[in-house]
């Protein structure tokens, strides 16, 4: 029996589908475009977004770090939230791979605000300033919350002529939210890059999704960051019954962390930080007095597991493989230690 996971929906195994799918795809070699798989696989992923091409990409972070540095000049600087997993969780690949300057604003925000942008683009014509050249936005976030489409509307706006780099990892999580189609919600933003192994079940890969010129460019910035890959039509087979399959039951996750998070408000020990509106459930535990890696290692012989806090923060992620009656040992357990 596995564990009841609740660390992240990246630990979602592939469907009986998508093994036989990987089974019998049907491969070639990618580097030279000729693999019918992973061709089927990007053109949906356009199709979804809105967008006119799309790039496979081994992971979200690789994703993100080839479309700065297809948007991006060496000491250029780029406008985020400073939550947002490009600075917080990326491992500061942005200097090292694009040689840009991050510049962080809205501290006190879930999400990077329109009028901070908007006060931060640098004036041209005097030397001692780097050069605007681009603005990253989160949707949904990582601290789970989903970005209204009247502000993507107003970043847009506030952004000009900059182009606008959307970090979509969970990007369907936030349309299903929304009731809308994922592309309405790209639709503000000039690239989009999404996970099919958040959530969705597949076991690696992340779409980036944009012009055709500029796929174009990210597929040669693809090969210089070793991201060349060949026969890897065998994981893009998992990713098309991800988009066609799973993608549509992710409300069914969103409605888990809504039953957990009502579960967890009736522990004393525990504080709910905010409702949850996709997947993701934030506490904070007063009840208890030890470490959070201790509480994550105390549950590890009960078959539960989880990430230790952040800052005082534990996430909870519900998924396709969590049950109900696994949240509610988790729950069981979790009151048992305060």
């Amino acid at each position: 029996m596995r564990d009841i996971d609740l660390r992240s929906d990246t630990v979602t195994w592939p469907t009986p589908a998508m093994r036989e799918a990987m089974a019998r795809a049907e491969v070639g070699d990618d580097v030279c475009g000729e693999d019918p798989t992973v061709n089927e696989l990007e053109a949906e992923a356009a199709r979804l977004t809105g967008k006119e091409a799309a790039l496979f990409t081994p992971s979200g972070t690789f994703a993100n770090q080839c479309a700065i540095l297809t948007h991006s000049s060496s000491a250029g600087e780029v406008l985020l939230a400073e939550k947002s997993h490009i600075i917080q969780h990326e491992a500061g690949g942005a200097a090292l791979i694009s040689r840009v300057q991050l510049r962080p604003t809205s501290p006190d925000s879930s999400h990077l605000n329109p009028d901070d942008v908007a006060a931060r683009i640098r004036p041209e014509g005097d030397i001692h300033y780097p050069k605007t050249v681009l603005v990253c936005v989160e949707q949904a976030t990582g601290d789970g919350t989903v970005v209204p489409l009247k502000v993507l509307e107003r970043m847009r706006k506030a952004a000009g002529t900059l182009p606008i780099h959307m970090d979509g990892a969970r990007l369907f999580n936030a349309a299903a939210a929304l009731g809308v189609a994922p592309a309405l919600v790209a639709r503000h933003a000039d690239t989009v890059m999404f996970c099919l192994s958040k959530g969705l079940c597949a076991p690696a890969g992340s779409l980036l999704c944009g012009t055709q010129e500029f796929i174009d460019r990210a597929r040669l910035n693809r090969k210089l960051m070793g991201g060349g890959m060949r026969q890897v039509g065998v994981l893009a087979a998992a990713g098309l019954v991800a988009l066609r399959e799973v993608r549509p039951g992710l409300a069914e996750d969103h409605a888990k962390a809504k039953r957990l998070a009502a579960a967890l408000k009736k522990v004393p020990g525990v504080r709910l930080v905010r409702e949850p509106e996709i997947n993701l459930v934030f506490c904070r535990l007063p009840g208890w007095k030890g470490t959070g890696l201790e509480l994550a290692e105390s549950l590890r012989p009960e078959g539960i597991r989880i990430y230790p806090d952040e800052f005082g923060m534990y996430r909870f992620v519900t998924h396709r493989w969590l049950s109900d009656d696994g949240m509610a040992k988790f729950v069981k357990a979790l009151r048992k230690r305060l």
